[in-house]
């Protein structure tokens, strides 16, 4: 064996014992606990289309929001969404979204955008079980959107996040209630 080769060996050696990058810690978005996760949460209706749903967001003093409401069907209606607008921020190390929640037994939109002035947004869909749980949606699965038709372009790339919105739109009216603990990244 030559030095040279040797040299190699003991490099690769040293490479191989040394430990793997540590994986980004969880980034936490929201925490409902704290009752200032609520500030900058709004109701978006079906009323912007003329529709008549109607939606509220709450925090319930046991630590989660409150998305509650009633969906109609009437004057071309059919959705109601909230939602929290922020600056981009950087979220490339992070692989899925993570929503600890209590739902309905109905099924929701997870929704987000990339930059503040999108005209489309990325959906990811799911159901409920009436249960609390963990929620997980790969960030680079979700799909484009632009008011309700599905566009022709790349899925999320995952790379900045500038706002984070629930939406019910299950093509019938009901009543609705979706309590959320916590949106948090890895």
């Amino acid at each position: 064996m030559t030095r040279s080769s040797l040299t190699l060996l003991v490099i690769l050696a040293v490479l191989v014992s040394l430990p793997a990058p540590a994986a980004e810690p969880t980034k936490v978005l929201f925490d409902f606990a704290d009752p200032a996760a609520l500030r900058g949460w709004r109701v978006q209706d079906d009323g912007v289309m003329g529709g008549l749903s109607k939606g509220n967001i709450t925090r319930d003093p046991a630590g989660y929001a409150v998305f509650s409401g009633k969906v109609s069907l009437e004057n071309n209606g059919g959705f109601s969404s909230i939602q929290n607008n922020f600056d981009p921020i950087e979220v490339s190390p992070y692989e899925q979204a993570v929503v600890r929640l209590k739902g309905d037994s109905k099924d929701y939109r997870f929704i987000v955008k990339a930059e503040n002035d999108a005209r489309h947004y990325y959906v990811a869909e799911f159901p409920t079980t009436g249960d609390w749980e963990e929620i997980k949606i790969p960030l680079r699965t979700m799909y484009p959107v632009r008011r309700g038709d599905r566009l022709d372009l790349p899925d999320y790339s995952g790379e900045t996040l500038s706002q984070v919105r629930f939406m019910i739109a299950n093509g019938r009216a009901e009543s609705f209630q979706l309590e959320i603990a916590s949106i948090a990244l890895e």
